[in-house]
């Protein structure tokens, strides 16, 4: 198989994700979630630390119209196929999963992951979907970010 066709067989949807994972499993599969609307250092750091902790990362990536609903107006500055295609080349990516709500809490039930990992100062108990994972044994971690790195001040950056 190519490697761009490798990389595209990476972006499945939800319904598809649940055979591969149910093939998968008993493999500890972690779950993330973002816009990664401008693919960073930060963003980088935050999916291998991740990875690292499983068999498997799914990264569930909010749909265009979501990442708009969230960040406003000239958002995202890349569309959700140009954002899908960079996760999904990404060594520590496993699936990408676009997703139309606001959270992704229909597909962390419908993923149903050992580990739920969110980058930020969330406590665990407030990260979308931790009583999914907690009612079924799973952790919930919350990953410091890397100071100086984040898209709204790559953005701010450009515009002065």
């Amino acid at each position: 198989m190519q490697l761009w066709s490798k990389i595209e067989a990476k972006i499945v949807t939800a319904d598809d994700l649940a055979g591969r994972l149910a093939v998968a499993r008993p493999r500890c599969v972690a779950f993330t979630n973002g816009c990664f609307d401008i693919l960073h250092q930060g963003h980088l750091n935050y999916l291998a630390r991740s990875r690292s902790m499983a068999d498997m990362l799914v990264v569930g990536l909010n749909s265009d119209a979501s990442v708009r609903r969230l960040k406003g107006e000239g958002r995202p500055v890349n569309d959700e196929r140009s954002r899908a295609l960079m996760l999904a080349s990404l060594e520590a990516v496993d699936y990408v999963v676009l997703f139309e709500e606001d959270t992704p809490y229909n597909l962390i039930k419908a993923v149903q992951p050992d580990l739920l990992v969110k980058g930020g100062d969330y406590d665990p108990s407030a990260i979308v979907g931790h009583d999914i994972v907690e009612a079924r044994g799973g952790r919930v971690v919350a990953l410091d970010f890397i100071p100086g790195f984040s898209t709204t001040n790559i953005i701010n950056k450009l515009k002065k």
